[in-house]
């Protein structure tokens, strides 16, 4: 029995190395890019994570094209712009400021502050019916007594 575990595991630790993905690059300025590119780029599939991190069977096909487009000698810059091209500005992880993007920049922006204002609004709508009321209440306490002082008195005509 105790053989048969160890044969078990042996095996089972050769599909956990499975996983890993090793490249081989040229020199160190290709690993370099490939590091950078692949940290800059986003993945589709999952949208939130960069193709390095990803896990989805797409960003392992952007990684190898990245790769084989670095093993090519082509640049980073060649690269970025082939996936913009392919993918548009979206693959990007920092998209450049355009027309497109431009909502994808101010958006937050433009919420942030429409957001103060109606907190400002309503911050002072709430002080002015509350200078409001002290000032009804005041009246009210007024015709009150009036009222007190003419029911206490009776009709003297």
């Amino acid at each position: 029995m105790k053989y048969l575990s160890i044969i078990l595991l042996l095996i089972l630790s050769g599909i956990a190395c499975a996983g890993v993905e090793y490249r081989q690059f040229a020199n160190s300025d290709q690993q370099e890019a490939y590091e950078t590119l692949t940290s800059e780029l986003r993945c589709l599939v999952c949208q939130n994570q960069t193709i390095a991190d990803s896990n989805a069977e797409l960003a392992a096909d952007l990684r190898r094209q990245v790769y084989e487009m670095l093993q090519q000698g082509k640049s980073k810059q060649d690269i970025a712009q082939f996936m913009t091209d392919r993918y548009g500005d979206f693959v990007l992880y920092n998209p450049p400021f355009k027309a497109k993007t431009g909502v994808l920049w101010i958006g937050p922006v433009v919420f942030l502050l429409i957001g103060l204002i109606v907190v400002f609004l309503f911050a002072r709508r709430k002080k002015t019916a509350s200078v409001l009321q002290a000032n009804t209440g005041n009246e009210n306490a007024e015709k009150l007594a009036k009222i007190r002082n003419l029911l206490e008195k009776g009709d003297q005509s």
